[in-house]
């Protein structure tokens, strides 16, 4: 029993009719998109390096608005259910050639057409599965990257502390030796010389004080003998 006919197809069409294109061309791209969902069809004919798959293109996504809006179907859900293309007009031209003679020139043209249908419910099935695995894949991946991200964040900042911790250390470190060559070369340990200092003007301040009770001493003993001497002379 022969199958339906492809005007009989079951779905929404769109036609595109006398178009300046031979069918044979138009063929070649319409045999790459024959059965293939709507969003894979589109990205084939946007990679088509052919004239047809910039017309085949519109016909398709103008196939896809008529399913959208006057049957409400979603856009997701269709598929290229069938697409031919049909032999239109030819204009016939003439070019002289040699001799007194011509040469028919044919400019052909077709009748494109595309058929849009809502995927079966098998199909429809497993492409859901697959989305739902390059979800969950897309999510671990993801989760993947952050969790790198944040292990990279904890060694930064842990290899930033340890960074500063071992420069306060070698810093001290520095400062140690700088003490000790000091001490070795004879250097006053730092601090002392204000003790020094003060011991210095302790001990200035005493012997000032002693020279001053020298002197009063001194002139306590001129003050009591001047006296005797003079009883002295006097007798």
């Amino acid at each position: 029993m022969p199958g339906l006919k492809t005007n009989e197809r079951e779905g929404t069409r769109a036609v595109l009719r006398h178009c300046r294109m031979s069918a044979t061309k138009a063929r070649v791209v319409l045999n790459l998109i024959r059965g293939e969902d709507v969003d894979r069809a589109t990205e084939i004919l946007r990679n088509t390096p052919r004239e047809a798959a910039e017309i085949i293109g519109k016909v398709l996504a103008s196939a896809v608005a008529n399913a959208v809006h006057n049957d409400g179907e979603d856009a997701e859900e269709l598929y290229v259910s069938a697409c031919y293309a049909d032999e239109g007009v030819t204009l016939k031209r003439w070019r002289p050639r040699a001799r007194g003679r011509a040469t028919r020139i044919r400019k052909r043209s077709c009748h494109i057409t595309v058929i849009v249908s809502r995927m079966p419910e098998e199909r429809l099935a497993r492409r859901r599965a697959e989305r739902q695995a390059a979800g969950a894949q897309r999510q671990r991946r993801v989760a993947g990257s952050r969790r790198r991200a944040d292990l990279a964040g904890r060694l930064s900042r842990r290899r930033h502390a340890a960074e500063a911790e071992a420069a306060l250390a070698a810093e001290s470190l520095e400062v140690q030796y700088e003490v000790d060559d000091e001490l070795e070369n004879g250097v006053e340990e730092p601090g002392t010389r204000v003790v020094d200092d003060e011991i210095d003007t302790a001990e200035e301040a005493v012997a000032e004080v002693a020279d001053e009770a020298e002197k009063a001493r001194g002139a306590k003993d001129e003050a009591d003998g001047g006296p005797e001497d003079e009883n002295e002379k006097g007798e």
